[in-house]
C-alpha cells in the first residue's frame, strides 16, 4: 500500500468513528424521545450541546495541533469522543447525558480539522483535493454503521448497547499510533505562534476575505447540516412513520452519501474546488426545500437521497478548499477555527428545529430557512471565495 493510500486509510478510519457517533447520536435522541418523554425542544438542546462542544474541540485542538504534533494532537481527539461515548451509555438522566454529550463533541470537533490538515500536507498538489474528498467519504461509511447498529441493536436491545459499541474506536487509536509512525507530524518546530498571534494573522489584509468566507460558509453549512441531519430520524417519525421504519429510511438515505463524495472527488479535480463546491451546495438548498414540502413517501425518499448525495459530496469539497487557504504555521488553527464558527451554527440549527415544531411550523417552512441559509453560503464561495486547486502547500 503506498504512503499516501495508507494515510487515508488509516486516518480515514478514524474520520469513520468520528461519523458513527454524530450519526448515531441522531437515532439515540429518536430513541431516548419515548423512554425519557423527552420534548421537541430537549431533542434540539442534545443536539446543540454536542456541537457546542466540537465548537470547543475544533478551536483548541485545532491550535494544539499547530503548536504540537499533529499526529498526538489527533489521536487525543479520538481518544476523548469514545471513551465519552461509552461513559454516556450509562447516563442516568437527561442533564448529565447532556453533559457528556458536551466532552465527547470536543474530541468529535478536534478530529476532523486536524485530520484533514494532516493528510493535506502530506500528498501532493495534483492529488491533494481528491484524496481530501476520499477521506471525507469515510464519514458516509460511518454514518451507514450507526444506521445499521441503530436498525438492529435499538429497537431490540436498547441505545445503551448501541452507544458503548461506538466506544470500540478508542482500541483503534492503539494502531492509529503505529499506523502515523512514517507520517510527516506536521508541528512547526521553531515557529511555533502564540494564539493572539494566530488570530491577528488570520485577519491580516492577505487572508481576510478568506477568514470571512470561510468562517460564514462553515456557519451556514454546519448549521444546516446539523439542523437536518440530527433531526431525520425523528422528522420521519413525526411525519407518521413508525420509529423501525423511519431508521430504515434514513438508511437509505445515508448510502446515498457514498456517490455523492465520489462523484466530488471525481469533479474536484476537473473543475476545481470553488465551482464543485458552489454547484454541491445548490443541489442540497434545493433538495432540502423538497424533502421538507415532500407530500408521499416517494418523494420524501427521493429528496432525502438527493439531500444526502449533494450536501455530503459539498462536505468533502469544503474540507479540500479549507485548509489551502493559509501557509502551514497557521493552517490548523485557521481551519480549526473556521469549523468553531460552524460549530456555533450547529448549535443553533438543531435547537430552532426543536423551538418550531413546539410552535407546530409546517416542515416546509423549517427546510425551507436552512435553503436559504445555504444561499447564503453559496454566495459567499462566490463573491470571496479564490480558487486553490493545484497550489502547493508548504
Amino acid at each position: 500500500m503506498n504512503s499516501a493510500r495508507k494515510l487515508v486509510t488509516v486516518t480515514g478510519l478514524a474520520w469513520l468513528f468520528d461519523a458513527m457517533d454524530v450519526g448515531m447520536l441522531s437515532f439515540v435522541i429518536a430513541a431516548l424521545k419515548n423512554d425519557w418523554k423527552l420534548s421537541e425542544l430537549q431533542m434540539g438542546w442534545l443536539g446543540s450541546i454536542s456541537s457546542l462542544g466540537m465548537a470547543f474541540g475544533a478551536v483548541f485542538f485545532g491550535i494544539l495541533a499547530d503548536r504540537f504534533n499533529r499526529k498526538d494532537v489527533l489521536i487525543v481527539t479520538v481518544l476523548f469522543f469514545s471513551v465519552g461515548t461509552g461513559i454516556s451509555a450509562f447516563a442516568a438522566s437527561y442533564i448529565l447525558f447532556a453533559i457528556l454529550r458536551f466532552f465527547v463533541g470536543a474530541g468529535l470537533g478536534g478530529e476532523l480539522p486536524v485530520a484533514s490538515t494532516l493528510v493535506s500536507e502530506n500528498v501532493s498538489a495534483k492529488k491533494r483535493g481528491r484524496i481530501i474528498v476520499l477521506l471525507e467519504s469515510f464519514w458516509a461509511g460511518g454514518w451507514i454503521l450507526a444506521a445499521l447498529i441503530s436498525y438492529f441493536i435499538i429497537p431490540n436491545w436498547g441505545w445503551r448497547i448501541a452507544l458503548l459499541i461506538s466506544a470500540l474506536p478508542a482500541l483503534y487509536t492503539l494502531y492509529l499510533r503505529y499506523g502515523l509512525r512514517s507520517v510527516n507530524k506536521g508541528s512547526n518546530a521553531g515557529q511555533r505562534p502564540l494564539l493572539l498571534q494566530s488570530l491577528k494573522e488570520l485577519w491580516q489584509p492577505q487572508y481576510l476575505k478568506k477568514t470571512l468566507m470561510l468562517w460564514i460558509v462553515w456557519f451556514f453549512v454546519v448549521f444546516s447540516y446539523y439542523g437536518m441531519f440530527l433531526w431525520l430520524p425523528s422528522v420521519i417519525a413525526l411525519k407518521g412513520y413508525t420509529l423501525i421504519h423511519s431508521f430504515g429510511y434514513t438508511l437509505l438515505m445515508t448510502i446515498a452519501q457514498l456517490p455523492g463524495y465520489f462523484t466530488a472527488a471525481w469533479l474536484i479535480e476537473k473543475f476545481g474546488r470553488k465551482w464543485i463546491l458552489t454547484v454541491f451546495l445548490f443541489g442540497t438548498a434545493v433538495s432540502a426545500l423538497g424533502f421538507g414540502y415532500a407530500p408521499t413517501l416517494f418523494s420524501l425518499l427521493l429528496f432525502g437521497i438527493l439531500l444526502s448525495f449533494f450536501n455530503l459530496g459539498a462536505w468533502g469539497a469544503l474540507y479540500a478548499y479549507s485548509p489551502e487557504q493559509y501557509p502551514s504555521v497557521i493552517r490548523a488553527t485557521g481551519t480549526g477555527i473556521a469549523a468553531g464558527v460552524g460549530r456555533l451554527g450547529g448549535i443553533c440549527g438543531p435547537l430552532l428545529v426543536g423551538a418550531l415544531l413546539e410552535k407546530n411550523v409546517s416542515f416546509t417552512v423549517i427546510f425551507g430557512i436552512f435553503c436559504a441559509a445555504i444561499f447564503c453560503a453559496v454566495f459567499a464561495i462566490i463573491l470571496l471565495g479564490k480558487e486553490t486547486m493545484g497550489m502547493k502547500l508548504d
